[in-house]
């Protein structure tokens, strides 16, 4: 019913009269009018997207199918669409798409508060700390097996890493001796003197044999906190990605089936796996783009 018909007679009044009358500005009747107009069609505000909801949800659908990786969040699929297709849209109408079509990681965790610890464990340049850590997987014939890996706190590549039947302290000292050799070139005393090196407090890490290597290397121990695991968090970290990638939820039958993946995922994780510390660079290209900020 227009609001210039009585409801109680029928009759027509002009619009004038009964804004006179109920002492309202007209301006507010057109305004009433025009929004009940526009909630029948709804406009997002601004300008028209280059790119349609339905062309950027194909292109999303089309980086999850090729990327060497399962599981990644939007932040990762905005940059690659940015970065390898010149997509250039906003990282929040990425995460609006992938929430409405059930394409989010299913590897979102509640974020807890985080604990306070002085220090930084980041670093700004490399071969300053390294993290390393233990972890074992289940195979069906072998039984459990350990895994240990070196990760850079700089870049956090994986600076080396070994598997073995048993995780003891020369499990421990193989893995580091190979990230050693692959950074240094060599294992001889001294070569890489200003090394820090980051394990927890497992009895590996604290043998005599373990710290008697570190001292001939020149490397000095740097112990995590007891109980804070996050100031070992970069090591911790990638131990999380590996098993999400490649050990949770698969049955492998013995320990070369799992070094060989293991091999594998490393080789990609080190090239392509992107890092939002890193403005979305992988590892190694982090390392590249260092390098040729060093020769110029």
């Amino acid at each position: 019913m227009s609001i210039s018909t009585s409801p109680s007679t029928g009759k027509i009044y002009g619009l004038k009269r009964v804004c006179s009358v109920w002492k309202i500005a007209r301006s507010t009747v057109y305004e009433r009018r025009r929004r009940t107009r526009s909630k029948a069609v709804k406009q997002k505000p601004g300008p028209k997207p280059k790119i349609s909801d339905e062309s950027l949800l194909q292109a999303v659908r089309q980086d999850i199918k090729d990327s060497l990786f399962h599981g990644e969040g939007h932040k990762k699929i905005h940059a690659r669409l940015r970065r390898h297709k010149g997509i250039c849209v906003g990282r929040n109408r990425v995460l609006k798409l992938m929430r409405k079509n059930n394409l989010l990681s299913p590897y979102r965790y509640v974020q807890e508060k985080a604990k306070k610890h002085d220090g930084r464990i980041t670093t700004d340049n490399p071969n300053v700390l390294w993290g390393t850590d233990a972890t074992k997987i289940l195979t069906v014939d072998d039984g459990w097996v350990w895994f240990f890996g070196l990760i850079e706190h700089w870049n956090a590549e994986c600076m080396g890493w070994y598997m073995a039947k048993k995780g003891d302290r020369f499990v421990a000292i193989e893995a580091l001796q190979q990230a050693i050799r692959a950074e240094y070139g060599s294992i001889g005393r001294g070569v890489a003197q200003g090394l820090q090196v980051r394990p927890d407090h497992g009895p590996q890490f604290t043998s005599d044999d373990f710290l008697k290597q570190l001292r001939y290397w020149g490397i000095t121990p740097s112990f995590s906190f007891v109980r804070e695991p996050e100031t070992n968090g970069v090591v911790e970290r990638f131990h999380r990605t590996y098993k999400e990638q490649v050990i949770h939820g698969r049955l492998y039958r013995n320990i070369e089936e799992v070094r060989e993946v293991t091999r594998e995922f490393i080789e990609n994780y080190n090239e392509h796996w992107l890092l939002e510390k890193l403005s979305y660079h992988s590892p190694r290209e982090a390392r590249r783009i260092r390098k040729l900020k060093n020769v110029a």
